[in-house]
């Protein structure tokens, strides 16, 4: 019997596309894990309203073709909650913005499992909702909405060393066991 492919769809943010560092580490975790990853890549001029509905248009039509994938999402891409939800898809949403009635929503609406990141200094986190909405949480003492620590870089390096360890754990322990 041949082992079933395992799918995962990065998603960016609203700056950097799939290959900054923070959405990067996580979607390398899945493809170690034997993952095929595909990237969404936005269209110019993303809406700077609405975005709940755009953002979920723009994930399904990139979903199309793959079953049951892991959804990897940064920031703007966490609009794709109610999405998830409705899919019953698994999902790592990096500096999600739980200051939104959008993306909350369709997180208590979850059914898989997903993983929450933030950081301490990122005013879109809020430690203390996100442990209401799942188990699964990394909270970065200082990180930034971009996982980046005040003083030398090598303490950002080690905010997104958190981050990969705690979406591995999550893919090892919770998601492909």
């Amino acid at each position: 019997m041949a082992a079933e492919t395992r799918h995962a769809l990065a998603i960016p943010g609203r700056i950097g596309g799939t290959f900054t560092a923070t959405v990067a580490f996580t979607w390398v975790a899945a493809m170690r894990r034997g993952a095929d990853v595909h990237h969404l890549h936005w269209p110019p001029d993303p809406p700077t309203e609405n975005m709940g509905p755009w953002v979920c248009e723009q994930v399904e039509k990139a979903l199309e073709g793959l079953d049951e994938p892991l959804l990897i999402a940064k920031s703007l891409g966490t609009h794709a909650s109610p999405l998830a939800a409705d899919r019953g898809l698994p999902a790592i949403w990096l500096t999600p913005i739980l200051t939104s009635d959008w993306v909350v929503d369709g997180m208590r609406r979850a059914t898989a499992p997903f993983l929450l990141v933030g950081g301490t200094a990122d005013p879109t986190w809020r430690g203390d909702l996100a442990r209401e909405l799942t188990p699964y949480v990394c909270e970065v003492d200082g990180a930034d909405h971009g996982f980046i620590r005040e003083g030398p870089l090598a303490d950002s390096a080690a905010a997104h060393g958190e981050l990969a360890t705690a979406a591995e754990r999550f893919l090892d322990k919770v998601l492909w066991l």
